[in-house]
C-alpha cells in the first residue's frame, strides 16, 4: 500500500518502508557529520594542554560562556547541557546505523568472505567503520555520562579524571576507535552525497587525519597524565 506525501506541487507515491528507510539514511548522514566534526573540534580543543595549564584553563572558560560572566568563568551547566545534546545526536545515529549491522552469523561469515575473495578497499574500510562503530556503542555513552554528571574541566580537573580516576584506560581504547570510525565516515558521506568525486584524493586525506588526529589524542593524554601524576590529593582546581 502506498503512503502519498506532498513535494512542492507534486503527490509522490513511496511504500511506507522505503519512505523511513530515506528518513533513516538522512538523519544517520547528519548525525554522522554533526559528531564529525565535533571530533575535530574537541581534539584541537584538548590539545591547548599542550600549550601549558593556563591556555587550556583560559580556552575551557570561553567554551563554558565566560564571556558572559564578569569573573570570566565559565559555568558547568553549558558543558553538562552541550553533553546531553551530544549524547542525544549519538543516540540518533547508532539507532539509524544499526539497520546496517549483519545481524546474523551466516550475514558476518558473507561479510568476511567478501572482503576475502574481492579486494576492495571501500569494503575494507566500511568494515573497520562497522567494528569501530561497534566499540564506541559501549565507549561514547561512558564518556558523556561521566561529562553529565562530573561536568568540571580544567588543567587539574581533568588530569584528575585521567590519572587518578583511571579514565585514562578507556581514552586509550576510545580515541583510535573513534577517531577511525569518524574519518571514514566523513570520508564516505563526501563520497556518497557528491561533495567530491576524487576517491583516491579523499581515502588519502582520511588516512591522513587519522594518523593525525590519533597522535594528538596520545599526546594530549599523555600531557594529562603528566600533570595527573604530580598532583597532590584532594586535587584543587587550577587558579592561574
Amino acid at each position: 500500500m502506498l503512503t502519498k506525501y506532498r513535494i512542492g506541487e507534486r503527490w509522490l507515491g513511496y511504500p511506507q518502508s522505503h519512505r523511513w528507510s530515506a528518513i533513516a539514511d538522512v538523519l544517520q548522514s547528519s548525525s554522522g557529520l554533526i559528531l564529525g566534526l565535533f571530533l575535530l573540534a574537541h581534539l584541537h580543543f584538548e590539545s591547548t594542554i599542550l600549550l601549558g595549564k593556563e591556555a587550556f584553563y583560559r580556552l575551557a572558560n570561553v567554551l563554558e560562556g565566560g564571556w558572559f560572566t564578569s569573573s570570566g568563568h565559565g559555568s558547568s551547566l553549558v558543558t553538562q547541557t552541550f553533553s546531553m545534546f551530544m549524547l542525544l545526536v549519538l543516540v540518533v545515529h547508532a539507532v539509524t546505523a544499526l539497520r546496517r549491522f549483519p545481524a546474523q552469523t551466516r550475514q558476518w561469515q558473507a561479510l568476511r568472505n567478501h572482503n576475502i575473495l574481492i579486494n576492495h578497499q571501500d569494503s575494507r574500510l566500511w568494515f573497520w567503520q562497522m567494528i569501530t562503530g561497534f566499540m564506541m556503542f559501549f565507549l561514547v555513552p561512558m564518556h558523556l555520562v561521566t561529562m553529565i554528571t562530573n561536568p568540571e574541566i580544567g588543567p587539574h580537573l581533568s588530569a584528575e579524571r585521567v590519572w587518578h580516576d583511571n579514565y585514562w584506560l578507556v581514552y586509550i581504547v576510545l580515541l583510535p576507535a573513534v577517531v577511525i570510525h569518524a574519518m571514514l565516515g566523513l570520508y564516505r558521506l563526501a563520497l556518497k552525497w557528491g561533495g567530491s568525486f576524487r576517491r583516491e584524493g579523499l581515502r588519502t586525506l582520511a588516512k591522513v587525519l587519522i594518523g593525525y588526529l590519533i597522535v594528538l589524542g596520545l599526546c594530549s593524554l599523555t600531557a594529562y597524565l603528566v600533570i595527573g601524576r604530580g598532583l597532590p590529593t584532594p586535587v584543587t582546581p587550577f587558579i592561574p
